[in-house]
């Protein structure tokens, strides 16, 4: 089994694996969810506080091995369901589940620390410290976990060597090209050996050939990991074994 390969997933109840059987729940579960960012000009004439809706009662299955893409829009709620899903924010109304586990009813710390376990986030603008190198950059989701030094050391070098830079790890990101820095955050962003990845954009930013590298990296994550690209491109797209277009929040197609 390869460095980017993992055993199937398993259930948890407050973070204690079980046997999943064939009953196991989603991976990922949303049900009505629905977000509304209050806007911080305050309130209307009229007195009504000024609010922007998001998410309009989204409900999401995503099984282990499945890859679902999410399109829209700007402003179509791509981003915010991705946030959601990751536990980077509590949803207005309606719940999201992750593994079993009800991310809305979890207090901040908790829900960080079952994003800092199980999640994968992958980021259009890359999020890279500048001045760690890519090793470091990949290695530092560990730190917070308590792992020592040496394992995270291996952990990031055997990563990078999987991603195809082996040979890049003592560089810093200014020394690397777009599609090496998107190698290092796929890298950072499954250095925990995540449940789920949640990919923003992940070809942004690149040329078409790196691009494709990048697609071939996340096809090969989904293997027994759930994992939700959103995207406007449709090459990006066609990885998915699903599609969900977004448009002012709502679902309004399911393709595949």
């Amino acid at each position: 089994m390869g460095i980017l390969d993992r055993s199937p997933v398993t259930t948890r109840s407050s973070d204690t694996e079980t046997d999943a059987g064939e009953n196991r729940p989603p991976a990922v579960r949303l049900d009505d969810v629905s977000h509304e960012y209050r806007l911080a000009s305050g309130r209307f004439r009229s007195g009504q506080s000024r609010s922007l809706q998001a998410l309009r009662d989204v409900s999401l299955d995503v099984q282990p091995g499945t890859i679902v893409g999410i399109k829209g829009p700007s402003g179509s709620g791509k981003s915010t369901l991705l946030h959601a899903v990751s536990g980077l924010l509590v949803p207005t109304s309606g719940t999201v589940s992750l593994l079993g586990i009800d991310l809305t009813e979890l207090g901040d710390r908790r829900r960080a620390q079952v994003r800092r376990r199980h999640v994968g986030i992958v980021f259009q603008g890359f999020h890279l410290l500048p001045s760690l190198s890519a090793r470091a950059n990949v290695a530092l989701p560990l730190v917070g976990a308590g792992v020592g030094r040496t394992e995270r050391r291996t952990r990031a070098t055997e990563l990078l060597d999987a991603v195809g830079l082996g040979e890049r790890t003592t560089h810093l990101p200014g020394e690397l090209s777009g599609g090496e820095c998107q190698r290092v955050a796929i890298a950072r962003a499954l250095v925990t050996d995540p449940d789920v990845i949640v990919a923003d954009e992940p070809t942004g930013e690149l040329d078409t050939k790196t691009g494709e590298t990048v697609l071939d990296l996340l096809t090969e994550l989904g293997r027994n990991r759930a994992v939700l690209v959103a995207s406007h491109d449709a090459t990006t797209l066609s990885v998915a074994d699903r599609v969900l277009s977004l448009h002012d929040g709502q679902v309004v197609e399911r393709d595949r």
